[in-house]
């Protein structure tokens, strides 16, 4: 019998693009002799650890990957009514409807304790009633991390799975022009990928794997300089949102090129192996605006786009697991222009 191999993964956030993580993860609960027993999310990411967690601690693989096409099934039902509306599978977006147009305007010169008084937020409800807190704060078989940014102290805030509710996962997905900050013990929480996106350290020394398996879902390198509004407002939440993880993954590249030359007596870090499995060639392709679509036919497109780049790289890489790293560290080492 082959040897079952410990992985953990690290979730980026996305929003609808989250869909994407949904399918990696579907395809990676279905392989034979691999075990997750870490996950570290922020926004969507932290929703699809949490789910996944919670199927997983109660049945397993299949009662796992039953659960998160349920809470898929759920935000889709919840935004049924969304004004905005993608086409993936002509690699386009199909414009702006009068209402997302009004809310984008909206959004940009009235705060949402202006526009929203009373907080409503459908996502609570679905967090609420999709997801098991207490499984999640007893959970024994896979250590999960949530990231979310302090407003008032600007620090990044790793919630356990002992401190996991709904107000956990929303804080970590809390976009500041949208919704009001979250408070939790009396700190108040925006968005986790400003600070940590998703954040690695906990996965490198808190759970019993070598190997990481990040899930990349915003695009690092764009072909065309942004012209219009949108586009330039998208292109800096790109930025913003993947600059906490290049600059993790370019320390942990320097500690490991270290130890490999043996500059550095570390046998905590000798043992850390790097994966990635990106959705980039997929989200360039699509509008900023369509991490707000939740039809049903674009979050299950997306999801198969997953399946088949899970199912890609594990052709490729999976007899590489705990021998050695298959993201290109010399690229994340090399990030800086001087």
């Amino acid at each position: 019998m082959a040897k079952v191999k410990n992985i953990t993964v690290a979730l980026q956030g996305g929003g609808a693009h989250g869909a994407f993580t949904w399918g990696v993860l579907d395809r990676l609960l279905e392989e034979k002799g691999l075990t997750i027993t870490g996950i570290s999310g922020t926004s969507a990411g932290a929703m699809n650890g949490a789910v996944l967690t919670d199927g997983f601690e109660k049945g397993g693989a299949n009662l796992a990957k039953e659960k998160l096409h349920d809470f898929w099934r759920a935000m889709s039902d919840t935004g049924s009514f969304s004004p905005f509306q993608s086409d993936l599978f002509n690699n386009s977006w199909a414009g702006w409807s009068p209402m997302a147009i009004w809310m984008d305007t909206v959004s940009r010169f009235a705060s949402p304790y202006q526009f929203n008084p009373f907080n409503i937020n459908p996502l609570k409800r679905v967090l609420e009633e999709t997801i098991d807190y207490d499984c999640l704060r007893n959970c024994k078989s896979i250590r999960l991390y949530i990231s979310a940014t302090n407003v008032r102290t600007n620090r990044l805030r790793v919630f356990t799975s002992k401190e996991m509710s709904p107000d956990v996962l929303l804080a970590s997905a809390c976009l500041p022009e949208l919704h009001q900050a979250v408070e939790i013990g009396g700190e108040a929480y925006w968005d986790g990928g400003f600070m940590g996106n998703p954040t690695l350290e906990p996965l490198l020394h808190n759970c019993h794997s070598s190997d990481v398996i990040i899930i990349q879902l915003n695009p690092t390198e764009r072909d065309s300089i942004p012209q219009t509004a949108n586009e330039i407002a998208e292109r800096q939440r790109e930025i913003t949102l993947n600059s906490s993880l290049m600059r993790e993954i370019r320390n942990i590249a320097y500690i490991t090129r270290a130890v490999e030359q043996g500059d550095m007596a570390a046998p905590k870090y000798s043992r850390i192996y790097l994966h990635q499995i990106s959705a980039q060639e997929v989200t360039r392709k699509l509008n900023g605006a369509s991490k707000f679509d939740t039809s049903w036919p674009f979050l299950t497109g997306l999801r198969d786009q997953g399946r088949e780049h899970a199912d890609a790289w594990l052709s490729k890489n999976k007899r590489h697991l705990a021998k050695k790293t298959t993201l290109p560290l010399k690229e994340w080492e090399d990030y800086l222009d001087y």
